[in-house]
Parts: structure tokens; C-alpha cells; sequence
């Protein structure tokens, strides 16, 4: 046997391509739904002081332009006089919620949310639909 010593060997890497895309596309099936669980241990929390929720207060402005908190009705010439009194009973930590009118003026609206501001409430929100 003559070995011909010009002859370059040629690698054959079909084979190994294709298990590697085997090994691949097993690997992409099966790696959502691997689960990793690891117990923690949680600290127990503090049963003498309990969290307690603080009610919103709701602020509805009407076409007539009539205000509604939570269930008293203002005027609203009055309302900047009758919030400040209203609001020395409330917890000033407490949400307040705006929802008014969309045919009203912003200014009117701005103003309400004002004198919210003004009584000392830190959290207001404007409520909307969506």
C-alpha cells in the first residue's frame, strides 16, 4: 500500500453539527419549564402592632357644580372654608380621590385640588375612567 503523502485529511464536522443542534433544541424545550425552588426561611413579623388602613376621601365635583365629600354636599363658593374645618377631622395621610365632571373647567377642578393641597393632604390623585 502506497500512502500518497500530498493528501490533506478533511475534518468531517456534519455529524457533530448535528447533534449539537439536537442537543440545542432539547435544551430550548425543556429549559422554561425547569422549576428552581429554594426554602427561605422568613422572619416572623411583630404581632402587637397591627397596620391599619386609613379610608380614602372622595371628592366628586357634578355638571352643577356641586360637591360630594364622601356623603356631605357643598356649595362651591363655600367649599375652600368648609374643606379646611372638614379636613381638621380627617387623617392627613389619607388618599385623597378627585373625580369631577369632564364638561367642567380645568381651573375649577385646579382650584378643588388646590385647596385639597392646602388643607395638608400629600396624597391626591385625579380619578378618570380607563
Amino acid at each position: 500500500m502506497v500512502y500518497d503523502w500530498d493528501d490533506k485529511p478533511e475534518l468531517n464536522i456534519t455529524p457533530l453539527v448535528d447533534v449539537m443542534l439536537v442537543l440545542l433544541a432539547i435544551l430550548m424545550v425543556i429549559a422554561p419549564n425547569i422549576i428552581y425552588e429554594e426554602n427561605i426561611k422568613l422572619p416572623q413579623g411583630s404581632t402587637t402592632q397591627q397596620l391599619s388602613k386609613i379610608p380614602p376621601v372622595h371628592i366628586s365635583i357634578d355638571k352643577e357644580k356641586n360637591i360630594k365629600i364622601n356623603k356631605d354636599t357643598y356649595l362651591l363658593n363655600a367649599f375652600m372654608d368648609n374643606f379646611v374645618l372638614y379636613a381638621s377631622k380627617l387623617n392627613k395621610k389619607a388618599t385623597v380621590l378627585i373625580s369631577a365632571d369632564e364638561s367642567l373647567d380645568y381651573g375649577l377642578v385646579m382650584s378643588i385640588l388646590a385647596a385639597v393641597k392646602q388643607a395638608g393632604f400629600s396624597e391626591v390623585s385625579l380619578a378618570t375612567n380607563g
